[in-house]
C-alpha cells in the first residue's frame, strides 16, 4: 500500500479539552506528531507570558496545532463529495494544519522581534530542511514537503486548501480562540465553531458561509475582538514581554561588548551573531530561556541581573496610558529625567502599542492580502459579510490601538526627594 494511503491498525485518540477527541488515522499524521521538531512544540507555551496575567495559560503550541488538525479534518469531513473539493488534497491539509506553527521560537513573538527573525519562514525550513519531518513527508513523494511549505506560505496553486488554514475564518483562528479562553477562564472567547463548520462550503478558491450561518460567524468576529483586547494585549502580559524583549537586548549587548558570562550562554551565540542555523534554532525551547535567565540572575551585570530577577519572579513594569503622538514632549523630558537619576532609559522606559483590526473586507499592506469573508446567498449569489451583517458592519476595518508607557515603579520610588523626583512622578501620575 502507498504510504499516503497507509491507515493505522487502529484509530489513536488524544483526549482535547476543546474538541473532546482528536482522532488520528493515517499513519502519516501519527508519524509526523512523533519527530523530534514536532515534539519540540510541548517546551513552547502557546501564549507566552501570558502566563504571568492568567495563571492557567500554561498550555502548548503542541496542544493548538492538534486542534487545528482536527478542525480541518472535521471541516474535509463535511467537504466530501462536494463541487469544488478535490479529496486527493486531503492528506495535504491534513498536514499543513498540524505543521502550521511547527517554526515557533521560544515566547514567539519577543524572541522574534529582538532577533529579527520570522516563524512562518523557519516552519517552512523545518519542513523542507533536514529534519525527522522533512523525512517523514518525503514518505509520500519528493515533492509533498515542499507543497506543505506552500500552503503554510499561502502561495499554493489551491487557494480553497490555503483558506481553510488561513484566512479571516479559519482553522488556526478557530482553535486558538477557543483554547486560549478555556485556558485562560475567560468568557469571551467561546463561540458556536459546530455550527460554523456544518454551514462551511467549498468554492474554487475560498470557503464561504452558508447565509443561515451568519450570526455563529458574527459571534466568532466579536469572540476574535474581544480575546484580543481582555486577553492578548493586556498589558500586565505586555510588561512581562518588554522585560523579557530587554533581557535578550542585554545580554546580546554584552556578549557584542565581550562580557565574560559566568555560565557560556552557548544557545545565544549564534542568534547574537545574527547567523542562525536550524539546528540551533531547533535547540531552542522555553524550558532552555528560562534555564539561562535564572542564572543571569547572578551576574555581576546590574542591568541584566536585575531584568532576569523581575521576569522569574513576576516583578514587572508598571504602566499608564500615553500616546506617544499627543504627549511627545512628555516623553522626552522623561527621558531627559530618568537619565538625570541614573536609570537606563534603553532598558527602564518603554511605550508600547498594541493595535488590531477585527474584520476588513479587503486590504494589500503590510498584514498581505485579507480575502473577505463571503456569505452563500439562497440563491447561490456570494455576498461579503459585512453587506449582510450590521454587527460587523459596525466594527469592519477599523483599527483599533492603544498606547502604554511601561517603567520601573520601585526605581522611581526609591529615588531621593528632589524635584526630579517630583516633576518624574507628576508626568507619570498625568
Amino acid at each position: 500500500m502507498a504510504y499516503e494511503n497507509e491507515q493505522l491498525h487502529e484509530e489513536k485518540v488524544f483526549k482535547d479539552p476543546v474538541h473532546r477527541y482528536v482522532h488520528v488515522r493515517d499513519k502519516l499524521i501519527w508519524d509526523l506528531i512523533g519527530t523530534a521538531e514536532f515534539q519540540r512544540l510541548r517546551r513552547i507555551r502557546q501564549l507566552g507570558t501570558t502566563f504571568f496575567t492568567f495563571h492557567g495559560a500554561e498550555h502548548s503550541r503542541f496542544n493548538h496545532s492538534l486542534g487545528v488538525y482536527e478542525i480541518i479534518r472535521r471541516i474535509i469531513e463535511i467537504f466530501q463529495g462536494r463541487e469544488h473539493w478535490d479529496n486527493s488534497e486531503r492528506l495535504l491539509c491534513l498536514s499543513a494544519a498540524l505543521l502550521h506553527d511547527v517554526g515557533h521560537g521560544p515566547f514567539s513573538h519577543s524572541f522574534e522581534k529582538v532577533f529579527n527573525l520570522d516563524h512562518e519562514k523557519w516552519t517552512r525550513e523545518i519542513i523542507t530542511g533536514d529534519t525527522e519531518i522533512n523525512q517523514v513527508l518525503r514518505r509520500v513523494n519528493d515533492e509533498f514537503p515542499q507543497k506543505v511549505a506552500e500552503v503554510i506560505a499561502k502561495t499554493y496553486e489551491n487557494k480553497l486548501v490555503v483558506s481553510m488554514i488561513s484566512s479571516q475564518i479559519d482553522a488556526d483562528r478557530m482553535d486558538y480562540l477557543q483554547r486560549d479562553a478555556f485556558y485562560t477562564g475567560v468568557s469571551y472567547g467561546h463561540f458556536d465553531m459546530e455550527r460554523i463548520l456544518r454551514v462551511m462550503r467549498p468554492t474554487e478558491d475560498m470557503v464561504v458561509i452558508k447565509k443561515s450561518g451568519m450570526h455563529a460567524v458574527e459571534d466568532y468576529i466579536m469572540s476574535r475582538y474581544q480575546m484580543y483586547w481582555q486577553v492578548y494585549f493586556h498589558p500586565v502580559t505586555r510588561s512581562a514581554e518588554v522585560i523579557l524583549t530587554k533581557i535578550l537586548h542585554r545580554a546580546k549587548k554584552l556578549f557584542e561588548q565581550g562580557y565574560k558570562f559566568q555560565i557560556e550562554p552557548t544557545h545565544f551565540y549564534s542568534l547574537f551573531n545574527g547567523d542562525i542555523s536550524l539546528k540551533d534554532y531547533l535547540a531552542l525551547d522555553e524550558s532552555v530561556m528560562l534555564f539561562f535567565f535564572q542564572n543571569w540572575m547572578h551576574e555581576e551585570d546590574k542591568i541584566l541581573k536585575d531584568l532576569c530577577r523581575r521576569f522569574i519572579n513576576r516583578n514587572l513594569f508598571k504602566y499608564i496610558e500615553f500616546n506617544p503622538n499627543s504627549s511627545y514632549k512628555q516623553l522626552v523630558e522623561l527621558i531627559q529625567l530618568f537619565k538625570e537619576a541614573g536609570i537606563d532609559t534603553d532598558y527602564y522606559l518603554e511605550v508600547d502599542s498594541s493595535s488590531d483590526l477585527p474584520y476588513d473586507f479587503y486590504r494589500l499592506g503590510e498584514e498581505g492580502e485579507r480575502m473577505p469573508i463571503n456569505l452563500l446567498m439562497p440563491n447561490g449569489e456570494l455576498r461579503e459579510l459585512s453587506r449582510e451583517s450590521e454587527i460587523v458592519e459596525a466594527i469592519a476595518g477599523k483599527k483599533r490601538t492603544d498606547h502604554k508607557l511601561y517603567y520601573p515603579q520601585d526605581f522611581v520610588d526609591n529615588l531621593p526627594e528632589g524635584a526630579v523626583k517630583k516633576r518624574i512622578k507628576e508626568i507619570l501620575q498625568g
